[in-house]
């Protein structure tokens, strides 16, 4: 399997990794795309001995077969259409980009045309089988609250102008509480993750999120409730950080390499 990667940081990096070290049988990594020659992504590129491009052209021009996005919202705005549309399976990491119903929808018009597949992980979360399977019969309610370190939230501009000092914050505090829909653009980084619960289920308004910093916490906590004519199911996770990035969970950085597993496999467990 070809793989392509968009992005220079954690993620690709354990991607790298794992597949230089012959962990992923049958994947290598054919290009690893970056905005300037500059960047960190060139940095790491040279470090693995890849490829490294500029631009989706030159990242196309090697051939991969499917792309892992783990850059940020504005490199989902920028390359995923045309990368389906030109027949390319692509992973995407930072789900929050696809809060935009209309990238969303162009996104999946691409991929139903031409044959690729889109595919978001769970990232740093579980249940989402469960949670499909629950929407079958119809689903009452969805929630998520996420709830991390004071330091996970630092350099947010939403959080910023809510004036909170986040070094000396003595108690749990809640940073936004409503629709999936409103509350993921507001932290880019690190609630993708209800962007993932929400399009699996009940959607964006009908998805509440709850986002809190909570000074007691070692670990990225999530907790996940629905409830239905099934019945009722909780779900909470504690998440160890990713040590270069207090933002994001090692689970989310290890369900990149399960979704290229996924990919390369015929056999799938699970819904």
């Amino acid at each position: 399997m070809r793989v392509g990667l968009l992005g220079g940081g954690t993620i690709a990096r354990l991607v790298l990794e794992t597949i230089g070290r012959g962990a992923l049988a049958g994947a290598e990594v054919v290009a690893l795309a970056g905005r300037t020659s500059g960047s960190g992504a060139a940095a790491l590129a040279k470090q693995h001995g890849v490829h490294f491009v500029i631009g989706r052209d030159a990242l196309l021009a090697r051939q991969p077969e499917v792309v892992l996005e783990a850059a940020s919202h504005d490199a989902v705005r920028e390359h995923l259409v045309p990368l389906l549309k030109a027949g390319v399976h692509t992973v995407v990491l930072s789900a929050g980009a696809l809060v935009d119903d209309a990238l969303r929808r162009a996104a999946e018009a691409a991929a139903s045309t031409s044959g690729a597949m889109l595919y978001v992980p769970s990232g740093g979360i579980g249940g989402l089988d469960a949670l499909k399977a629950a929407c079958a019969a119809g689903v009452d309610e969805v929630s998520i609250e996420v709830a991390k370190p004071p330091a996970a939230w630092k350099g947010i501009a939403f959080v910023q102008a809510q004036r909170i000092d986040l070094d000396r914050l003595a108690a749990r505090h809640t940073l936004f509480a409503g629709p999936a829909r409103e509350g993921v653009p507001h932290f880019p980084q690190n609630v993708n993750i209800a962007a993932v619960l929400a399009l699996a289920g009940v959607g964006l308004d009908r998805t509440r999120l709850v986002v809190i910093a909570d000074p007691a916490l070692e670990r990225n906590t999530h907790t996940i409730r629905v409830s239905g004519p099934t019945g009722r199911f909780s779900i909470v996770m504690e998440n160890v950080a990713s040590p270069e990035n207090p933002k994001t969970s090692w689970l989310a950085c290890y369900s990149a390499l399960a979704a290229l597993r996924v990919l390369q496999s015929k056999v799938r467990y699970g819904t």
